[in-house]
């Protein structure tokens, strides 16, 4: 199966695992399955790390270049994924959270992230 890691799944995943449902654990846990991450969420993080709103253990090229070598695969940003986005409902203002969206619907990918949000949209998700 494939799935796309969320912002703060992807960060969870590589720092505190623990916080992951169990379910969401077992899913990256199996060699199986095909993790993504999107570079709309590597944007975020940066984002997020150069005003102090998260700290990570390494640095996000460290961290992101790791889990690579682990087999989490990056997920470009379309053109296809932008259109898409624009045009989802407006249940969610976060323009990063509607990207991911997007791409997890044009890409048939289930995302794992535990924003209650997405259950409004039309896509497979994991929390």
């Amino acid at each position: 199966m494939h799935y796309l890691l969320d912002s703060h799944s992807f960060i969870w995943w590589d720092c505190n695992p623990e916080k992951l449902s169990a379910q969401a654990r077992l899913i990256c846990e199996d060699g199986s399955n095909t993790l993504f991450l999107s570079l709309a969420s590597i944007w975020e993080i940066s984002i997020k790390v150069s005003i102090k709103k998260i700290d990570l253990r390494l640095p996000l090229e460290s961290i992101v270049k790791q889990q690579y070598e682990n087999g989490v695969q990056l997920l470009p940003i379309k053109v296809d994924h932008l259109y898409r986005a624009a045009s989802l409902p407006h249940y969610h203002r976060d323009p990063f959270d509607r990207l991911i969206i997007a791409q997890a619907q044009i890409e048939d990918l289930t995302l794992i992230s535990v924003d209650s949000l997405i259950k409004k949209y039309a896509v497979r998700w994991i929390d």
